[in-house]
């Protein structure tokens, strides 16, 4: 047990995305786990942008990434870390690591480095330089080379990992790392070294296929004398068939499952259980995922992207959201659309709200579902419906209307006792009067019960669009 003389180190996890493309869903999970894991110990949750690949790095990218993490509500605790402004810390810990025997510099050329390591593939061997055991003279020292970490020879690599479990390498099977390009830019293990060193990065959490990279890491750690960090590496997220996840599978960002009308609580849901488990619990609130969010809990199966889970998920969601927030995303599906909405049309979808959300999966559907009541009166009615409003359909659908002018409650219960007891003193079965109703209440749009279309609308909105369809009959 930890004394309180010597706490245990403030949890510290970090997301760091290298900024070359969108914020994929697998990045985001991975965010969302190191999120939870922060604060479920009242640790810090950072983030650090590995952008230097040069070439590759977009500002773009960058702002997709921060756009996607805004979305999902993933927020770090302090400013983020650019990687490659602190090149020059890199660097400074490269020639440490020179000073202390543990790189040396590497004077090959690559066509040289190139034709060493056919041949010591060929032998089955790792590659290793000539000059890792040789010094170079002062004439060496001004022609390009590259700095290489010298890998300890013949010993064990082991990382502890919280959720591979105790994973083991011959360190005489790893080649002996470049630190330092010939141009004097860090490469990737390095700088990601010092930059969770310095940061005070106590739990890395990341995806499987950087697990080999961990070997690496741990020597340098090691040669460092710094502290290792708890490493805890994920399985990918594959697609429903097992595949590893791929555009045949659909949608990959962030980006594209908001523009698919999922809500970003529910994304945090999924993602959560998405490789992660706490019984077996499906639907559970933010708070109760950073309660429960721990890494055994991580399986170490690849996940399989589900859509009609997340879809289930989703529904649960919207149905336990606010109806001015709904009513407002909602408007946006439509404007996006290119509809033409009028100033009252986002109080026309908070009015219906309550009677469309229990019924959509998706803010899409929401859309869909919701178009009957933005309709400019008079409506178009499609032929079907004007042949349903004909004759002695009409004729009763004009006593219905007769019947609602002088009902006062428009109570969506009160409005269906209304409706059986009509079709009970009609001697009919609602069946009769059904499809008339919304014909002339939607023209025959995707709609609710009829109950539901007509406290959506409002009563002087229902009674005038029964109004103007008898009219149309005339």
């Amino acid at each position: 047990m930890t004394s309180p003389s010597n706490p245990a180190p403030e949890v510290v996890t970090r997301f760091a995305p290298s900024p070359t493309g969108f914020l994929h869903i697998g990045g985001a999970r991975t965010a969302l786990f190191n999120y939870l894991y922060a604060r479920r110990h009242n640790g810090r949750f950072l983030v650090r942008v590995e952008d230097t690949d040069r070439e590759r790095s977009t500002d773009a990218a960058v702002k997709a990434i921060f756009d996607g993490l805004s979305w999902l509500g993933l927020f770090a605790d302090d400013e983020p870390v650019f990687q490659f402004s602190r090149a020059d810390r890199h660097r400074e810990v490269a020639n440490i690591l020179l000073e202390t025997g543990h790189a040396y510099r590497d004077f090959l050329t690559a066509e040289e480095t190139g034709a060493l390591r056919d041949a010591a593939k060929a032998k089955g061997r790792a590659f290793e330089s000539p000059w890792r055991d040789r010094s170079p003279t002062v004439d060496d020292l001004s022609k390009p080379h590259t700095v290489r970490f010298r890998r300890p020879a013949d010993a064990a690599v082991v990382v502890e990992d919280a959720v591979q479990g105790a994973v083991r390498w011959d360190s005489a099977s790893l080649d002996d790392l470049v630190i330092l390009r010939s141009d004097g830019a860090p490469t990737y293990n390095l700088a990601v070294v010092v930059d969770d060193h310095d940061m005070g990065v106590t739990h890395v959490i990341r995806g499987d296929d950087h697990l080999n990279n961990a070997a690496r890491q741990s020597l340098i750690y090691d040669a460092l004398g710094w502290t290792r960090p708890v490493f805890a590496h994920i399985p990918l997220i594959h697609g429903p068939d097992g595949a590893k996840l791929s555009k045949r599978h659909g949608a990959q960002a962030v980006h594209e499952y908001a523009e698919m009308g999922y809500l970003p609580e529910a994304m945090r849901n999924y993602l959560a259980r998405l490789g992660w488990a706490h019984g077996d619990e499906e639907l559970f609130s933010d708070a109760q995922a950073i309660e429960w969010f721990d890494l055994p809990g991580i399986g170490r199966a690849p996940a399989r992207l589900d859509f009609d889970k997340l879809a289930h998920v989703n529904a649960h969601w919207i149905r336990l959201a606010d109806d001015d927030r709904l009513a407002k995303l909602t408007l946006d599906v439509h404007l996006a659309r290119g509809h033409d909405l009028g100033p009252d049309d986002e109080a026309r979808l908070l009015q219906a709200m309550p009677f469309v959300k229990g019924r959509a999966k998706t803010t899409l559907e929401l859309a869909d579902q919701t178009g009957f009541v933005l309709k400019p009166r008079p409506i178009a009615i499609e032929a079907r419906g004007l042949e349903m409003l004909a004759g002695e359909s009409g004729e009763r659908i004009g006593r219905l209307r007769d019947r609602l002018a002088l009902f006062e409650s428009w109570d969506v219960f009160a409005l269906e006792a209304e409706l059986k007891a009509f079709a009970e003193e009609e001697g009919v079965g609602f069946g009769k009067i059904g499809p008339a109703a919304r014909a002339a209440l939607t023209g025959g749009s995707t709609s609710p019960d009829i109950a539901k279309v007509l406290a959506a609308l409002g009563r002087e909105e229902s009674l005038g669009r029964l109004n103007d369809a008898l009219q149309q009959t005339i």
